[in-house]
């Protein structure tokens, strides 16, 4: 291992590889690895360390996710996690990352297309169930000659002369009619509330940037510590100005068992925290990144 080699040859003293990413994107200087040790310009206060619980992959285990200071439950029962300076977002199970972008609304986008898909198909399949229980001497098998028992111009069920089994059968279809009519507006409404519980689709996740201000901060339990992340360090913004596309940092991403499920902390944990990869003891750290 080439981490060996270079205590082997001297050239460091520890195997410890740490890593500190620029959160200032005006800058050239876009972060710092050190191999053998730590910067200690990059980084406040003391490191928090956890044990590796997969060795190849730096895997650790993770507490408690809270939004805006509440627990979640999450992570109630433990998962595990990666850091990985390779990933440039924080990646989760499907589940997990859509009830966190729930809470930050990243999903508003996406739930007002399916609500607008709902209700314009809402109103087409009512008005044709309108149109075919409207009652009709055909659909009644009543005779043509028959008096109408409704008046179509106030739906107001009118006079009783006919056929018996046709009144009624005419009675029953107008009152299935003035239901649907009735009742199209409210299940319309309740179906479009669905639309926040279907899951975003693979992939980033676009935001309001006028609501960052407004969204919550999300926290990560890392050996019993909390690790927070405020809206402006999760929330990616791409571009300037009016051509601004504010993007969620939180991505959906299902590992198989026995691999998963499994959380990637990438850039966007990164760039908080200074990270410590303690191949000679086995363990992560995390600190505050200066």
């Amino acid at each position: 291992m080439y981490r060996d080699n270079m205590v082997n040859q001297h050239l460091v003293r520890e195997r410890v590889i740490s890593f500190w990413l620029n959160r200032n994107g005006d800058t050239d200087e876009g972060g710092e690895i050190v191999f053998g040790g730590v910067d200690p310009n990059h980084y406040k206060g003391m490191h928090t360390y956890v044990p590796v619980t997969e060795k190849g992959y730096w895997q650790f285990d993770l507490g408690d996710i809270l939004i805006d200071g509440k627990q979640t439950g999450i992570c109630k029962s433990g998962c595990l996690a990666i850091a990985d300076s390779v990933a440039s977002l924080i990646a989760g199970p499907t589940a997990m990352i859509n009830q966190i972008n729930l809470a930050i609304g990243t999903n508003g986008i996406f739930a007002d297309s399916c609500r607008m898909v709902v209700t314009l198909s809402g109103r087409l399949i009512f008005d044709s169930l309108g149109a075919l229980l409207w009652p009709s001497p055909m659909m009644c098998m009543c005779s043509s000659k028959t008096e109408s028992v409704t008046d179509k111009s106030n739906g107001v069920f009118s006079g009783l002369q006919g056929n018996p089994m046709c009144i009624i059968c005419k009675l029953v279809v107008g009152l299935m009619h003035t239901g649907i009519v009735v009742s199209r507006d409210t299940v319309i409404k309740l179906v479009g509330n669905l639309c926040n519980l279907v899951p975003i689709p693979f992939g980033a996740s676009v935001v309001d940037c006028a609501r960052i201000p407004s969204m919550p901060i999300i926290t990560f339990t890392i050996g019993g510590k909390q690790f927070e992340l405020s809206p402006d360090e999760y929330i990616l913004k791409i571009g300037k100005g009016a051509d601004m596309t504010c993007v969620s940092g939180f991505i959906s991403l299902d590992f198989p068992y026995p691999r998963g499920p499994l959380w990637v902390l990438g850039d966007v944990f990164m760039r908080r925290y200074h990270t410590v990869f303690d191949y000679g003891n086995l363990r992560m750290g995390f600190a505050e990144a200066a």
